[in-house]
């Protein structure tokens, strides 16, 4: 599958669009990318977009899709970091998917975990990531999700501060 994974900026706006990996909802043998956006319709919250779905005693047993990366970004305050796997690879956050109604795209929301030793000391929480290796495991969930959505073992995450831009001089 050719693609590009990108960093994953919780910070971005609400509606940017993402590629997302799924089964073909018409096809369930066939795995497809399309382009979705991040966020659900608010018109059924109150006016809120969420972009996030809590993990815990969940099922989620139908409209998984995977979010290739190859980061994720988190901030505390005016504290930004940057997130890697330490090998280097890139990665999936696992997330589900939401059909086009009205006028609000396809769109898709990235499920999230309790932060593990890696990322505690700068965030509670952060997306589900999915191993390339369990990539299918999640999109048909032929494994628990107990086990695809453990704490990453120590050191398995990078995470290192983002560099302000300087500010060019006038």
């Amino acid at each position: 599958m050719g693609i590009a994974p990108t960093p994953f900026d919780p910070d971005a706006p609400s509606g940017g669009v993402q590629a997302l990996v799924r089964r073909n909802p018409d096809n369930m043998t066939e795995i497809e990318m399309v382009k979705a956006v991040w966020g659900s319709d608010p018109r059924f919250s109150d006016g809120i977009n969420y972009r996030f779905v809590r993990a815990e005693g969940r099922a989620f047993p139908a409209r998984r899709c995977l979010i290739p990366a190859s980061e994720f970004r988190m901030g505390t305050g005016d504290h930004r970091y940057r997130v890697t796997l330490d090998s280097g690879n890139f990665f999936y956050l696992a997330a589900v998917w939401d059909p086009p109604l009205a006028d609000w795209p396809l769109s898709y929301r990235i499920l999230t975990i309790p932060a593990g030793a890696d990322v505690i000391p700068y965030q509670s929480r952060h997306g589900v990531i999915i191993q390339r290796r369990d990539a299918n495991h999640w999109l048909d969930g032929s494994l628990p999700n107990e086990l695809l959505f453990e704490e990453p073992p120590r050191r398995t995450l990078f995470v290192e501060p983002l560099r302000k831009q300087a500010e060019l001089p006038l």
